[in-house]
């Protein structure tokens, strides 16, 4: 069951589901034993290409996530038993869009949506989804048709910025920041304001890729139950994050 005024589509009575378990890791966790958005960002990567291997997709890996936003409404916590489910809810020329919901043996709920571009694996420019993709995730989309378009703003000209030092570990196999590093800065903004309580619809939404550099810059604006940040290089944002108090 969604939670009340959820705009993400419920799971499809018919069409492809793909499920697997897994056990919240003592990597996966903040002090208190949450687990951490930047956790939840990588099993949900890792399903996404599990499903596609799965499903003999071909060129499974050449895609990149366009915007992914989480749903907090019970967060899953230490050693807690999880079962992801996940399904093509949405498409469009290049890309679909894939809810993946998660549910827990302690009464972990997360719902998600990510819009992902299928891309070519040599140029990284975005491709029309191949009829095959049709025949396989077609019957859970049900015909809905989405959009990649980004819909936060660019940060007030009057805000200030620091320096995000990058490390080794966050570039991944195509030499970019993993989508999942990013989330490590939400993690820090809500650590800083001892987080924000309640039911959370955090979004993280991809300009670009940020390719190897020694830091970019952040700029951060929050008020009472939002907190917003902007990457940036060169003074141009590459992404933009969204937490927000929705019950």
């Amino acid at each position: 069951m969604l939670k009340p005024g959820s705009t993400m589509v419920p799971l499809p009575s018919s069409g492809r589901t793909y499920t697997l378990t897994r056990r919240v890791r003592l990597g996966d966790v903040s002090p208190n034993g949450r687990a951490r958005f930047d956790a939840v960002a990588r099993w949900l990567q890792d399903i996404a290409n599990d499903d596609a291997h799965d499903a003999n997709l071909p060129d499974a890996m050449s895609w990149v996530v366009r915007r992914t936003a989480i749903e907090l409404v019970q967060p899953a916590v230490f050693r807690e038993q999880l079962e992801l489910t996940t399904f093509c809810s949405g498409t469009g020329r290049s890309w679909a869009e894939r809810r993946t919901v998660i549910r827990g043996d302690k009464g972990a709920h997360l719902e998600t949506e990510a819009i992902w571009v299928s891309v070519d694996g040599q140029t990284g420019a975005p491709v029309r989804l191949a009829p095959s993709f049709e025949e396989i995730f077609g019957e859970s989309a049900m015909g809905r048709r989405v959009k990649a378009r980004l819909s936060h703003d660019d940060p007030p000209d009057s805000i200030g910025t620091r320096s995000w030092p990058l490390r080794f570990v966050d570039f991944d196999v195509v030499g970019h920041v993993n989508n999942a590093a990013y989330w490590a800065v939400v993690e820090e903004e809500l650590a800083r304001r001892r987080e924000l309580r309640g039911v959370l619809r955090a979004e993280l939404e991809f300009g670009g890729g940020i390719d190897r550099r020694p830091s970019v810059d952040l700029a951060v604006s929050d008020t009472d139950d939002a907190v917003a940040i902007w990457y940036l290089t060169d003074g141009t944002p590459k992404a933009s994050a969204r937490v927000t108090r929705i019950g």
